[in-house]
């Protein structure tokens, strides 16, 4: 359902795949500036160390594949849940990252995370 989201909202998912923690930790891994982690019970669980020591956030969303119900309830989970990344992603591009320190850049980061779900304008059909 994810794949076929991002296919409908144009997104190129050819080159997509999942990867695991270790690819970034290893020799020749791409730099990272920032860390997300976005699943509900990863506030749980040990993260890495990142090489680097890039800045991290945790931005819980409850993961859709759990969602019950219909076809279109499960649908609809899934397009909130891109809906809420969306709007977190677009917030965090816009912040004036050059102008912040590293301390209120961390906080602007967990405020982001901590955001209420803002209920959608219209539910599943």
């Amino acid at each position: 359902m994810a794949l076929n989201l991002l296919r409908k909202t144009n997104y190129d998912v050819s080159k997509l795949r999942s990867k695991s923690w270790d690819e970034f930790a290893s020799a020749g891994a791409p730099k990272l500036d920032f860390v997300f982690t976005v699943c509900d019970d990863a506030a749980n669980e040990a993260c890495p160390i990142w090489p680097g020591q890039p800045m991290t956030a945790h931005w819980g969303l409850p993961d859709p594949v759990k969602a019950q119900g219909t076809e279109a309830e499960r649908h609809f989970a899934f397009a909130d849940t891109m809906r809420m990344l969306t709007q977190r992603i677009s917030i965090f591009v816009n912040l004036p990252i050059e102008q912040l320190s590293r301390l209120s850049l961390q906080k602007h980061l967990d405020e982001i995370g901590k955001m209420r779900r803002e209920a959608p304008s219209e539910e599943p059909a």
